[in-house]
C-alpha cells in the first residue's frame, strides 16, 4: 500500500471519509458470538484505544451478542467523535452460540433498525448492511423498511453482505448500494470478481475474516515476506489487501489492545510489486 494520504483512506458513498484500516466488534462477545464481552470493562478499552489510534470505522451487527455489541460500543464511546462511522447489521436471528438462522422478514428488518438506532444512542446510523439475502421473502420486501428508514433520515448508507453481483444490481433498484461485505482473504477468493464489479461501481469492499493467511502453499512465501519487513504473517495478510484494491475496508477484530495495534501497523507496511505477484499467484 502507498503511504500517499489519498490511498489510506476511502468516501463510503462518495461522502464519508474514513480510514481503511478500521475495526470490527465481533470479536467482543462471548463464546459462539453469544453474550456480552467476558471481559467487558477490556473490551471497552479495546475500542477507546482503536478510536485513539486513529480508526473512524467500527464495523458490527445486532446479532453479535444479539445485542450486547452495539451496547457495549455505545458504552465505550458515545458521545461519539464526529469522525467515527459505525457501521451495523441486520438480517438474522440468533437461536443459541454459533447459530445464525436468517431473518429477511420485512417486520423484522424494521425492528432490527430500530433496535440498533437505539442501542448505538444513534439518531441516524451512517452504513447500514443487510447481512443475508433470505430466500423466503424477495428482497424488494426485504428492502422495504430500509428504504423507508432512508427516506425518514433513520439511514444514511445501505451495503449487501455475502452477496453476488446479480443480488447487488436486483437490490440496487431498490436503493443505492455503497458496500459489499464478502469472505475474503488471502486463501479464500472466491468472490474475486464481486471484488472488481465493486471497484467498477466505486463501492466499498469490506472483506470478513481478512487476517487469514491463506493455504499452506502459501506458508512459505509468506514468512518469507514476513520476515523482511519484520512483520507477522497476518500484518502480510492485511497489507496484501490493502494493496489489492484502493476501495477494501479492512475490520480486523480482536480482544486485544496489543493485537489490534499490531493489527493497524500493516497500514505501514508496503509489499512490492514483486511480493504482491508471489502472493498472489
Amino acid at each position: 500500500m502507498s503511504t500517499t494520504e489519498s490511498l489510506r483512506t476511502f468516501k463510503i458513498g462518495g461522502e464519508i471519509e474514513i480510514n481503511r484500516l478500521g475495526y470490527g466488534g465481533m470479536q467482543l462477545t462471548g463464546k459462539g458470538v453469544w453474550g456480552d464481552a467476558p471481559d467487558r470493562e477490556n473490551a471497552k478499552k479495546v475500542l477507546q484505544a482503536a478510536v485513539e489510534a486513529g480508526v473512524n470505522f467500527i464495523d458490527t451487527a445486532d446479532s453479535y451478542g444479539p445485542h450486547t455489541n452495539e451496547v457495549l460500543i455505545a458504552d465505550a464511546l458515545h458521545p461519539y467523535p464526529k469522525n467515527l462511522l459505525i457501521a451495523t447489521k441486520g438480517g438474522l436471528d440468533r437461536t443459541g452460540p454459533n447459530q445464525w438462522p436468517v431473518n429477511g422478514d420485512p417486520k423484522h428488518i424494521r425492528e432490527t433498525i430500530d433496535g440498533s438506532l437505539q442501542r448505538l444512542k444513534l439518531d441516524v446510523i451512517d452504513l447500514w448492511q443487510l447481512h443475508r439475502f433470505d430466500s423466503r421473502f424477495p428482497i424488494e420486501e426485504t428492502l422495504g423498511p430500509v428504504a423507508d428508514a432512508v427516506a425518514a433520515g433513520k439511514i444514511r448508507h445501505v451495503g449487501l453482505s455475502e452477496v453476488d453481483i446479480e443480488q447487488i444490481e436486483r437490490a440496487s433498484k431498490m436503493l443505492p448500494i455503497v458496500s459489499v461485505q464478502n469472505l475474503y482473504n488471502l486463501g479464500d477468493r472466491k468472490w474475486e470478481y464481486v471484488l472488481d464489479y465493486t471497484i467498477e461501481q466505486g463501492m466499498a469492499f469490506i472483506p470478513w475474516y481478512p487476517l487469514a493467511s491463506g493455504p499452506d502453499k502459501l506458508k512459505s512465501k509468506i514468512e518469507k515476506i514476513a520476515a523482511g519487513h519484520n512483520a507477522t504473517t497476518a500484518q502480510i495478510a492485511l497489507a496484501w489487501l490493502l494493496k489489492r484494491a484502493p476501495n477494501i475496508l479492512l475490520i480486523p477484530g480482536t480482544s486485544s489492545i496489543e493485537h489490534l495495534h499490531e493489527n493497524l501497523k500493516a497500514g505501514d507496511i508496503e509489499l512490492s510489486d514483486d511480493e504482491f505477484k508471489a502472493l498472489s499467484e
